[in-house]
This record gives structure tokens, C-alpha cells and sequence, in this order.
């Protein structure tokens, strides 16, 4: 006696097409089955969270004095447009601390007002951001 099972009557039926509804591309259907984030954003938080960020350093009184009498020379020989490299702190836009970068390039003033220096290429770097500073020319 043949063993009969739960669909025995329609497996072997024609496959149904639809008269009233076009058939789905092969790529929609795939599209169905692709993988679905629940959590938008997670990924990024995760990377945004494990992105390390270093601390800036407190300088004390006698290191920001000698800072302030390497302004001053180069100050003395702005009329020459020194090059100068410094050694400055950016602080991150998005969590505590930030990094260092060095920042080398003919200087246009220094502005005591807005208390910055700033390049012939525009860009500003705070006083309270600079860590060291250097001629790289032969004043």
C-alpha cells in the first residue's frame, strides 16, 4: 500500500500564474530575503564608541611661559612671513578629548584679539590649543 501524505493531491499540480498581477524580476524576489538591520545606526554608534580620542595636555606655568616668548620672537619677525610649525590640539566634535596635529606653513599674523595665529593659507589655531611652536626658516 502506497503511504500517502498531507499534500499529496496538489504536489504534482502546474505552477499557478497569475492573470491579473505581473510576475516579480528574480531581483525583487532576492530583494525579499536580503538581510534587515533592526537597529539603524548601531553599526556607527559601535565604531563612533570604540574610536579612541586623546586627552589634552595642561601645561604648567613655566611651559606656557616659554610658549609665549617663542610668540613673541617669531612676532618680532613677522614682517619676514616665518615659516613655523606647530604642534596644536583639535578637540573632537562628538566625545571627550580629541587629537594633535601639526600644522606647518608661512604665518600671515598673529591676532591678539581673537587670541590666534593665522596662516597665509587662512587656517587659525588658538592660542590655548598649542602645544609648541617653532620657526622653520633661517630668520
Amino acid at each position: 500500500m502506497k503511504e500517502t501524505h498531507e499534500y499529496d493531491d496538489i504536489i504534482d499540480l502546474e505552477h499557478h500564474v497569475s492573470t491579473t498581477h505581473k510576475q516579480m524580476s528574480r531581483e525583487s524576489r532576492a530583494a525579499q530575503f536580503a538581510p534587515f538591520a533592526a537597529l539603524t545606526g548601531h553599526d556607527a554608534a559601535i565604531k563612533e564608541t570604540s574610536r579612541l580620542t586623546d586627552d589634552k595636555i595642561i601645561m604648567d606655568e613655566n611651559y606656557k611661559s616659554l610658549l609665549d616668548t617663542k610668540l613673541m620672537d617669531i612676532a618680532n619677525n613677522i614682517q619676514k612671513n616665518p615659516e613655523i610649525t606647530i604642534n596644536y590640539f583639535v578637540p573632537d566634535s562628538k566625545k571627550t578629548g580629541g587629537s594633535y596635529k601639526t600644522k606647518t606653513g608661512k604665518l600671515k599674523k598673529i591676532d591678539t584679539y581673537e587670541n590666534v595665529i593665522v596662516f597665509t593659507d587662512k587656517t587659525k589655531i588658538n592660542f590655548q590649543d598649542i602645544i609648541d611652536i617653532f620657526e622653520t626658516d633661517e630668520v
